[in-house]
Parts: structure tokens; sequence; C-alpha cells
């Protein structure tokens, strides 16, 4: 079992998570392990739509149960003006609202940080969109496979030979969402330490994902090149890419060190090719990859994968099984720290999720408890935090609006 969350560093600070799939609610998820109460606000016909996404078991969803951990979800339509005027209450209570609705729908609800703040100026808004503020597509939705294609990422991912490639998972809504985190802390910062006031945090889909994939545009801009897909390879060293052992497995090596790129070549029997002008140097190790990834290619293909992570691991060479999650899971080092624990869970009786990320020595993150079944803290959040009596709380279920 990880540590509770109750005691991390972020205790006492309210999280209002009003954002529905990835991103918003990431953001959530994160602050929450490290003690944030975190309130996750959902429609009542269905919740947020991660509870229906990927892979489910007995009709729960499994991304959902890792993304709600340590959340109370409460149940809100927003589209009734008491609905609303439940958030804007709970707002006044919080530190920090996550939110993804178009900006024209925050406008016209009366939802806007700028008709929040006056009521709370401390208040530090996070709003994520698929475009970002300003421009002409502010106001159009957006989602994680649409920042991929325009960040540049699906443009340098797959070979050169075929399309370009999406990712199978939410990279897009995972980057934005670790940029918008770091994003709020300085913010809570400002506010807490500097004395400052609360602000509008403005992410989208598109830059956080392009930030890391600046360099085509460099070399577009200083070179006049267009770089493209180079399948496994990557043109700042060689070699470095994926290999096939005799086994059918794969492993991954990369020889961005000259120091391990030589080590690499020794311990495949090639210490010739070290003193060898095509491979002896890094730009022009570059020029002659494909020779270096034949070679590699050749000695590591006479192997099992672990006949040549034994090798390489005594050459320390930079190399590394490609796993599946049984390997995951099964992985020596990851099961030492307690990767992935076990959560026990009232619908799943258990569940492995992985533990939080950042291992902090005084205040360490944890997970009190998985996701949970929708508007199952309506109780505790409306009659606890907000103060509505039993009848109000039956009158509003009542109408549609819990």
């Amino acid at each position: 079992m990880t540590p509770s969350p109750a005691a991390g560093p972020l205790a006492g600070l309210r999280v209002i998570d009003a954002a529905t799939l990835a991103a918003g609610p990431l953001v959530a998820t994160w602050l929450g392990e490290f003690g944030a109460e975190v309130i996750k606000i959902e429609q009542p016909d269905g919740g947020d739509p991660l509870r229906q996404w990927g892979a489910q078991r007995d009709g729960v969803g499994l991304m959902w149960k890792s993304l709600g951990r340590n959340k109370k979800s409460v149940t809100l339509n927003l589209r009734e003006e008491a609905g609303r005027d439940l958030l804007r209450r709970l707002a006044r209570s919080a530190d920090v609202l996550v939110v993804n609705l178009r900006p024209s729908t925050l406008e016209r609800w009366g939802l806007s940080y700028g008709a929040l703040a006056p009521e709370h100026p401390g208040l530090v808004m996070l709003h994520v969109t698929g475009y970002g503020a300003g421009g002409p597509k502010s106001d159009r939705p957006g989602f994680g496979t649409l920042g991929e294609a325009m960040s540049g990422f699906a443009h340098m991912t797959g070979h050169p030979d075929g399309p370009p490639t999406l990712p199978a998972f939410m990279l897009a809504d995972g980057v934005a969402a670790l940029t918008a985190t770091y994003a709020v802390m300085m913010a809570l910062y400002h506010r807490d330490a500097r004395g400052g006031a609360g602000q509008l945090i403005d992410v989208n889909l598109i830059e956080p994902l392009a930030r890391l994939l600046e360099q085509p545009v460099l070399t577009y801009d200083q070179l006049g090149e267009v770089p493209t897909r180079m399948g496994n390879r990557w043109d700042i060293s060689a070699p470095r890419n994926t290999y096939r052992t005799s086994d059918g497995k794969w492993l991954a090596m990369s020889g961005s060190a000259p120091s391990i790129a030589m080590r690499a070549l020794r311990a495949v029997g090639r210490p010739d090719l070290t003193s060898d002008p095509r491979f002896a140097e890094a730009q022009q190790r570059l020029k002659h990859a494909p020779e270096i990834d034949a070679v590699m290619a050749e000695w590591i293909g006479a192997h099992t994968l672990d006949e040549a992570m034994a090798v390489f691991e005594e050459a320390e060479v930079a190399a590394a099984p490609i796993y599946d999650a049984p390997q995951l899971l099964a992985d020596p080092q990851l099961t030492a720290r307690d990767v992935y624990p076990t959560l026990s869970d009232d619908e799943l009786g258990s569940m492995r999720v992985q533990a939080p990320v950042p291992r902090m020595s005084a205040t360490p993150g944890g997970i009190e408890h998985l996701g949970a079944p929708l508007g199952a803290h309506n109780d505790d959040v409306y009659g606890g935090l907000l103060g509505l009596s039993s009848a109000e709380i039956t009158t509003l279920r009542d109408r549609g609006v819990i």
C-alpha cells in the first residue's frame, strides 16, 4: 500500500476538477496524489467520458480507476443554471479550478475567469483547450490526437516509407498535463509565497508537445531543411535503434555519448571499428548509421535477449529490453521500488496501478483509493462542504441538477 496522501505537501489545498477526459483531470490526479483535496465534477448522465474510455471489466473503466484515484466524485449538471451556481459556490471555496470547456461556453455560462475572479481573487484557474485562447481556432473542440498531429509529432514518427504515426496512448494530453501541473504550482507559489493574486493559466494540447519537438523547427528556420521520419533512428546519434534478438524479442540501444558508442562496438566484438574514421567520431557515425546499425543487428540477432543484455550490462552499454505489460510488472528493479502496488477496490476487488512517480523523502505521494462510483461523494460535498440540507439535496437530485 502506498503512503496516505493526507500528509502530502499539498494537504489543505482544494482542487475542483470540472474538466473531462485526460489532460485537465490528470493535473488534478497528480495534485491529489500529494495531498490536495480533489472534488471531481461530473455530469449526472454518465459522468466523465473517461469512465467509458478503453478497456472495461464488468462495465468498470480501468483508466478511470487510475485517473480517478483520490478524487471525490460528485454529480453536477452544468447545463442548468442551478448547477452552474453550485460550481461557483464550490469555486469560491477552492484554491484551484480545472476546466476544459470552450471559451465561448465559459463566457455564456458565466464561468470564465473574469466572472469568477472578483468573487475569489485568490483562485488559480486552469483552462485546458485544444488550441488555446485567441486565434481563429480557439473555440474549436480539440483532442490529443489533433495535438499529436499539429505539434509535428506524427510527422516525425514512423518509418521513412510509411505514414505519419500516432501514439496508442494519451501523449499530447499527458505532456499538456505535466506542463499544466507545474504551471499550477508556480501560480500557487506566486500567490502564497509572493503575496500575489490568483490567475488564469492557458494550456492547450499542441504547444507543450511541440516544445519537446522543437528541433525540426530550429533546423528549418536556420538551415531551410525539413526533417522527416527516420523510423527508430535519430539524427543526433548512432547507433540508436531497436534490434530483434534470436529468440524473437527486442531491445533498444542508444549511443548518444561517444564513449557509449565505443563500448557498444567493443561489446559486439568489433573493436577495430572504434578507430575506423566512419565510426570513431559522432558526426561520421551519423553519416554511416546504416552500416553501424547492420553491425549491431547482426550480432544481436545471433543472441537471445538475455545473452545480449548480459553482455551489454557487463560492458556498461546503454541498452534495455523492450517490455510489454507482463515484463514491465515482472522487472526486478520496478518490483523492488514497488512501482505497481496492489490497491483494494470495492468494485474490482483489487487492482494494480502505477504509484506516484516523484519519490519525495519527507512528503511522499500516495493513493487513498481508486476512482469512485459516479456521485459517491454527493452528500459529503453538498451536505458537508456547502451545508445543503438533505431536503435540498433531494430536490436538486429530483430536478436533475445533481
